[in-house]
């Protein structure tokens, strides 16, 4: 029971949906790892327990998974509360205030394999009063306690011990902040908003979809019927990164790889199930990265959506993966196109761009544009030997274009990735580029200012080429 797979936050997160059950609005939780008896304990106000109900709750296997539950029931097998804390864990103590009446009741694993039967302790008033953190709790609510941490320190001992705590519960904070984002956010009808805190931290929600921001793309929503039941299918489409201020981008990029996390996002009564996945029905890649699919389901088809006890992993019903594979193209190709088309913008928004695309039966190919007026004011300069040379030059920078490592680095680090030099003198350039042109003569405004939006030279310095062109033209350069 012990070795079902949980990790630290995915055990945190089983307790929660009790305390979502019990219709808690805030849920504190406490780490001390560093105490002479490290503790973990989660709080919450709730409707609380009796000393019946706490001792059905401790009870493993105390639900049973085929009958009928609220909408708003996060459990299923009535083993949660006990695995999870076992994995973690080797004492297990839960104490419950109901209409100010205290009861609490605890599991402990050396009793237990020293009496080699299932003792199951129930706490006195004076018990309860030693532990840590209860007298938090209130008229009603409940406390989870975990003591004798084997599997959360791993044996750590000492400084290392603190950083290796801090990691996991960093971890968890980001766990929780996606998992159960819709309840942070108040976004579950008929219930609270909820609060949650990691030793006082208040834990945000992170939207997986970044529906605040005004370019996230909203499809089309889908409906599948299984039985009187319903599962809702909501397409989106983040935004490119340029569309991203620095802030949304670093929180986007911070918490969740855009690659890998990718494809369906699958939520049971509000809570995040499992994420990431297309089932198999096209392959992740760097064009569908931006692509998500937000999936519905009430817990009465919980059987056939197979959840397992950790709640980590689901398999959607064939009606909906059916629907799910009907809607993959447009939506795998909405984030394609997101890609495609800054890129074209990229080459529309010069008349003479300095870069070509090309598309015919050999493939796709890029290359030096020969007719860009700085190309074709070199070769009015040199002879006919220089002008092969010039085009040598031009072919063989095309074809050795790294479009590998462009690829590579574009796709895992996309705001690192700049092409605008540093210019030192900007203005003495500006000067340079005119003359290249059109030598003494005072040129056109207009094709000026194509010609600097083509070179991207000055991407990083608009206020000093509007100072420029206000002063060589009389006319303001627009970017």
């Amino acid at each position: 029971m012990r070795d079902l797979g949980y990790s630290l936050e995915t055990a945190v997160a089983d307790l929660i949906d009790n305390s979502i059950s019990a219709d808690a609005t805030a849920i504190d939780i406490f780490c001390e790892a560093s105490a002479m008896e490290p503790v973990l304990a989660i709080l919450d106000n709730g409707c609380g327990m009796d000393a019946a109900e706490l001792l059905a709750a401790m009870r493993h296997g105390a639900a049973n998974p085929r009958e009928e539950r609220s909408p708003g029931d996060l459990g299923r097998f009535g083993l949660g509360l006990k695995t999870a804390s076992f994995s973690q864990c080797r004492s297990l103590t839960v104490v419950s205030v109901k209409n100010g009446i205290v009861s609490g009741a605890e599991w402990n694993l050396d009793i237990i394999d020293a009496a080699d039967d299932w003792i199951l302790r129930v706490l006195e008033d004076d018990d309860i009063r030693t532990l840590p953190y209860v007298d938090r709790l209130s008229q009603n609510g409940t406390a989870v306690i975990w003591r004798e941490l084997d599997r959360l320190l791993e044996d750590e001992t000492g400084n290392r011990r603190d950083e290796v705590v801090n990691e996991k519960l960093d971890v968890l904070e980001k766990h929780l902040s996606l998992v159960f984002h819709r309840f942070l956010a108040g976004e579950i009808r008929g219930r609270s908003r909820i609060a949650i805190t990691v030793n006082g931290h208040p834990v945000a929600p992170f939207d997986p979809f970044c529906r605040k921001n005004t370019h996230t793309r909203h499809l089309p929503e889908e409906v599948v019927r299984i039985g009187s039941a319903a599962v809702y299918l909501q397409p989106y489409i983040l935004p490119h990164h340029s569309n991203l201020t620095a802030r949304e981008y670093d929180f986007y990029q911070n918490r969740s790889d855009f690659i890998s996390n990718q494809g369906a996002y699958i939520y049971r009564n509000g809570r995040l199930m499992a994420w990431g996945d297309w089932f198999r029905l096209i392959p992740k890649g760097e064009a569908t990265k931006l692509a998500r699919v937000q999936i519905d389901f009430p817990n009465s088809l919980d059987e056939a959506w197979t959840i397992d006890i950790k709640k980590s992993r689901s398999r959607p019903p064939l009606p909906v993966r059916e629907r799910l594979r009907q809607i993959i193209t447009q939506v795998s190709g909405a984030s394609t196109t997101v890609h495609r088309g800054r890129g074209q913008k990229l080459f529309q928004e010069v008349t003479a761009p300095l870069w070509e695309r090309y598309s015919d039966q050999a493939g796709i190919r890029y290359a030096l544009n020969g007719s860009h007026p700085l190309v074709q004011r070199l070769r009015e300069r040199l002879d006919e030997e220089g002008v092969r040379h010039l085009d040598l030059l031009l072919e063989a920078s095309s074809a050795s274009l790294p479009v590998e490592m462009v690829y590579s680095d574009y796709s895992t680090n996309p705001r690192e990735v700049s092409q605008t030099p540093s210019v030192q003198d900007v203005r003495d350039r500006l000067h340079d580029l005119r003359r290249a042109l059109w030598g003494d003569a005072s040129g056109n405004a207009e094709a000026f200012r194509d010609i600097i939006r083509s070179t991207r030279l000055f991407d990083d310095h608009v206020e000093i080429v509007e100072e420029y062109m206000q002063g060589e033209f009389h006319e303001p350069y627009t970017q």
